[in-house]
Formats: structure tokens, sequence, C-alpha cells
């Protein structure tokens, strides 16, 4: 008298069931046996993780959830990367901050500020790194020779001097620039020319010194306004003041979980996509809990950073996905053509969860009434 669903409830091995103990948080029922769903993904080897679906499927929805569960149920510190501006509405209701980083903004990051807790590497080396990456973008590539890197360097070691010794605040990209001014090599002369847009020009957006407060235990940095030719550098400084924020947490021994929405958009430029790649393999260290959502899968599997990226994080959230994509995110994730039948037209809120072997159909549908779904959801007229 059982469905062939209900029967197979009572077979062993054929479900599989995710109910961590600790701090776990809820992400929907197991769509086989109707049991909760509860991670927690700092028990992972690798906690880092990726939402990925199409428009409408349910991944911002997600998103949003796991930020609110994570804010309610931990006292971890929370950090979004918004791309599209969709997650400020959320932020703003629990207490938290929204920095618009834009041309336009009056809110700015100085991205040659330096934590104390810089331990594992140099800091002029990471400042150095930092800013032959933004020349890199600003140039046509591969026109940033070993030249211009020594210069980048040297010109480095000589803004910091007089900070270091505790003698002058943190040094500006614009005073780096002078720095490079005086040099008499006819490279410094094309590194400063490269400059000029983010220190004196129109993108100065990042030659000022830091006027937000970034200690808030929630933050939405709002980069919807850069535009395509200074979003990659967006990300980059973006992440290096994330990078000082994980590090002063690692100190207190908290959590920081860091959200990056519409990721395939940095994928596009190789700096920005290896600045990421950079950050999801040496966050987790520190404690910090990645997290990338896109809707554009085919897009980043284009970038062999992305496919490494999503090849080995432990976590990953499918939602419903393009016919294109099907296939590929199969063999790259090891999923069977049967378990990708619930990423096949599902229904909002519907899809498979990954979390290291195991892998759960899961519903993560809430009633349509409540105050948290009218926070976090997306859909014009249901909000």
């Amino acid at each position: 008298g059982l469905t062939s669903s209900s029967t197979a409830i009572f077979i062993p091995f054929i479900t599989q069931e995710l109910f961590q103990k600790g701090a776990a948080l809820y992400y929907g029922l197991n769509a086989l046996s109707n049991n909760m769903i509860l991670c927690d993904r700092k028990q992972l080897k690798n906690p880092n993780g990726l939402i990925l679906g199409t428009p409408g499927s349910g991944k911002s929805f997600a998103a949003k959830r796991e930020m609110t569960n994570a804010f309610l149920i931990t006292d971890d510190d929370i950090i979004i990367i918004d791309a599209e501006r969709e997650y400020g509405t959320l932020a703003r209701a629990l207490g938290g901050e929204v920095i618009e980083i834009s041309p336009h903004s009056q809110h700015h990051i100085n991205p040659l500020e330096i934590t104390a807790e810089y331990e594992d590497e140099s800091p002029i080396a990471a400042k150095s790194g930092l800013i032959t990456t933004i020349l890199a973008q600003q140039m046509e590539a591969g026109t940033l020779s070993a030249s211009h890197k020594s210069i980048v360097d040297r010109c480095t070691a000589n803004v910091f001097k007089a900070y270091l010794k505790g003698k002058a605040p943190a040094p500006l990209l614009t005073d780096w620039r002078r720095e490079v001014m005086r040099q008499q090599e006819p490279e410094a002369r094309e590194l400063a020319l490269a400059a000029e847009l983010i220190t004196e020009g129109s993108l100065d957006v990042f030659a000022h010194p830091t006027n937000v407060d970034m200690s808030s235990r929630i933050i939405s940095l709002d980069l919807y306004e850069m535009g395509e030719s200074l979003r990659p550098t967006a990300l980059v400084v973006a992440l290096e003041a994330v990078q000082n924020r994980v590090m002063e947490n690692r100190k207190r021994n908290k959590y920081t979980w860091v959200f990056l929405d519409e990721v395939y958009l940095y994928f596009k430029y190789p700096y920005s996509a290896e600045v990421l790649y950079k950050a999801w393999k040496r966050f987790r260290k520190y404690g910090g809990i990645m997290t990338a959502a896109t809707q554009n899968v085919e897009e980043c599997l284009r970038s062999d950073t992305a496919r490494y990226m999503f090849a080995n994080s432990e976590y990953v959230r499918l939602f419903t996905q393009a016919a294109t994509d099907m296939d590929e995110l199969a063999h790259l994730l090891h999923i069977s053509d049967n378990q990708m039948g619930y990423v096949t037209n599902a229904e909002p809120g519907h899809g498979l969860m990954k979390v290291k072997g195991y892998i759960i159909p899961f519903d993560a549908t809430i009633p349509t009434d409540g105050d948290i779904y009218k926070l976090i959801n997306t859909t014009p007229g249901r909000g």
C-alpha cells in the first residue's frame, strides 16, 4: 500500500540524511524522507561552498536565508560582496552596515591599510602584489614586465617606511603614484600613467583614506555602480578589506562568513579571478567561510580557476540548472543522471545539496506569510 518513494525510506542506504549537531544551520527538508537537513559547515574539511541556479530558482533566497540563520544562531560575522545591490535591505534589517563603493559615493576604502594580524607574509610583499594586480587590470594584458614589478615593489617599500615605524598614517595610492613619478626609469612613467585614472582621475574611489565603519557584525559591500571597467578592481580591493577583517576575527577565535553574489562577473577577468581563487584557498585557515552564488554557470565553467573551485568545494547547493550546464556540472561534481533529475525544471526552492560525499534532494520552501519570507524574498510583488 506504499508508493515507491515511501517504500524507499525503509530500505537501508537508499535515503541519505544530514543531521549534524552543534551550531548546525537549517537548510530545509529532505525531499525523500521529510527529515530536517541540519549542517554545520565548520565541521567540513573545506567549508567553502557554492549556490548555483537559474534566475527565479531560489538561489538568492537561499543565500539570504543562510545569512539570516548564521546571524541568529551563531556569533559569527557576515560580510557580503554585493554586485547587484540585492542584499542591502537584509543587512540593514539585521542592524548592519551597507557600504556603497562607487565613483559617486562618499564611502571610501584605502587598499593600502595594513592590519596588525599580517603574519604569514611580509605586508610590503602583500601590498606590492595588490598594487601589481590593480595596475595589471588597467594596462593591456601582458604589458606588465619584470622591470615594472621591480619598480612597484621598490616604491611600495618606500611609501610604507614611515608608516611601519609608527611615524605616519597608512599611505594612499596617491602617495604611491608620487613616489613612482620620482623614479628615473621609463617604465616608471608608464606605471604612473596607468595609475592616474585610479588616483587622480574619475575613478579615484580607492585613493582616499578609509572613512567607513568596518566593525559592524554584518556588512554589505555594494559594488553595483562600479561598472564593467572598475568592478574587477573593486573586487580586489573589497577582498583586501575583507581579509583584514577575517584575520582580525581569527585572533578573537571568531568565524567570518563571506558571501559573493553573481561571482561569474569576476571570472571574466584573469586578475580578479586569480585574487578570488587565492582568497578561496587562504580564508579557510583564518576561519573564513566563503560562499559564491551565481546564475551564469556556463560562463564560470569557461574559467579553469572556477572549475577548480567548483570541484574542490565540499558544500554545493544546486537549484534548477540550464540545459547547457547539466552535463558539465554532473561530470564535475560526480552527480548521477538520476540525481540531476532533481534540478531539471524543479520548483523554486527545490534542488540538490552536496555536502562531502552526501547528495540530498531538498525542499527549502518556507511559509509565505512570515516576516522572514517578506524580508528575503526577491520576487516582485511578494516581498
